[in-house]
C-alpha cells in the first residue's frame, strides 16, 4: 500500500485495510488538531487507488473491513467514490463494511439520493467530529460548521441507512466555558441521536493554535477531576430517543466509560460520581495518549 504523510484512523478501525483516497483534510483549520498539518489537501488519482486495492487483494487472504482515508473522504463526489466502492465489492466479496471520515457539511452537500447510493454501494458508517454542542466553542476552535449544520448532517447520514459515529472532546472549552460545553453537548447528542457517540479528552500538541491560547493564559485547562465533572454534566443533559452506543475509552480519557444510551446512563453517571470521590480511579497523565 502507498501512503502520503501520516495516516490516521478511528480506534475501531484497528484491523481494517486503510486505503487513502484523499490526502489531508479539506478544512484543516481546527485550532486543536495537528493531524493533517504535514499535508496539502488533494484527491488521489483514481487509478492509484484502484492499484492499491489490487495490491491488497494480491497480498491479503481475507479483508473484512476497509477504511477510506484521509480526513474527510466523504467530500468526494459520488462519481469518484462509486468506482472505488464498486472495485472493493468486486475484489473483496468477504468485506463486511466500508467506512469513512466525513464532515457534516460534506453530508449536507449531497442529496438524500446520493447518500443512499453510497450506502447501497457499501459505505456503512461515517465518522464525524462534532467536538462540541456549543456554538461559541465551535466558533472558537474554527470548526467551520455551525451547531445546526452538525446536527442536520448527522441526521441526514442516519436517514440514508448509514450509521453516524460522532466524536466530542472533553475539556475543549477550558475552565471558563466547561459548563456551557457540557450542557450544550448533551443537548446536541440528544437532538442528533446518532448510532454511536464517543468522548475523547483534549490533549494539546505544542504546534497547534490552541496551545498558544493556553500558554498566554487565555485558556485554562481542566484538571482530571474537572473533566469528570464536565462529563457528568454532559450525561445529565443527554436524553436520546433511540439506542446510542456510547464510549469514553480512548487513550486520552482519564476514565473509561462503556454503555448504551439511554439504558446505561445512570450506571455511567454513578461511575463518574465514584471517580470524583476516588481519584485513584483516574488514569495517570503519563499513560494518556492521542
Amino acid at each position: 500500500m502507498r501512503y502520503e504523510g501520516n495516516i490516521f484512523r478511528p480506534p475501531s478501525e484497528a484491523y481494517s485495510l486503510l486505503v487513502q483516497v484523499t490526502v489531508g483534510c479539506a478544512h484543516n483549520k481546527c485550532t486543536f488538531c495537528s493531524m493533517y498539518k504535514d499535508k496539502k489537501f488533494h484527491i488521489r488519482k483514481l487509478e492509484d487507488v484502484l492499484e492499491d486495492l489490487e495490491w491488497a487483494r494480491a497480498h491479503y487472504q481475507r479483508i473484512e473491513r476497509i477504511f477510506l482515508c484521509d480526513g474527510d473522504a466523504l467530500c468526494l463526489a459520488n462519481s469518484k467514490l462509486l468506482p472505488i466502492l464498486e472495485r472493493i465489492r468486486q475484489l473483496f466479496p468477504e468485506c463486511e463494511r466500508v467506512t469513512v471520515y466525513g464532515r457534516a457539511t460534506d453530508a449536507l452537500k449531497k442529496t438524500d439520493e446520493e447518500l443512499r447510493e453510497l450506502y447501497e454501494a457499501g459505505i456503512t458508517m461515517v465518522y464525524m467530529g462534532a467536538e462540541s454542542g456549543s456554538e461559541k466553542v465551535l466558533a472558537d476552535i474554527n470548526k467551520g460548521e455551525t451547531r445546526q449544520q452538525i446536527i442536520d448532517g448527522v441526521k441526514k447520514v442516519e436517514a440514508s441507512g448509514m450509521k453516524a459515529s460522532v466524536t466530542f472532546i472533553s475539556g475543549l472549552a477550558g475552565r471558563a466555558g466547561w459548563e456551557e460545553h457540557a450542557i450544550e453537548t448533551g443537548k446536541m447528542l440528544s437532538e442528533m441521536s446518532p448510532s454511536y457517540a464517543a468522548l475523547l479528552t483534549l490533549m494539546v500538541d505544542p504546534s497547534v493554535p490552541i496551545a498558544e491560547e493556553i500558554a498566554s493564559g487565555r485558556m485554562e485547562l481542566l484538571t482530571p477531576e474537572e473533566v469528570i465533572a464536565e462529563t457528568l454534566l454532559m450525561l445529565k443533559n443527554t436524553e436520546v430517543t433511540k439506542k446510542c452506543v456510547f464510549r469514553s475509552n480512548h487513550a486520552s480519557n482519564y476514565l473509561s466509560l462503556k454503555g448504551n444510551l439511554p439504558e446505561d446512563k445512570e450506571a455511567m453517571m454513578d461511575l463518574l460520581r465514584e471517580a470524583m470521590d476516588n481519584h485513584d480511579m483516574l488514569k495517570d497523565e503519563r499513560f494518556r495518549a492521542l
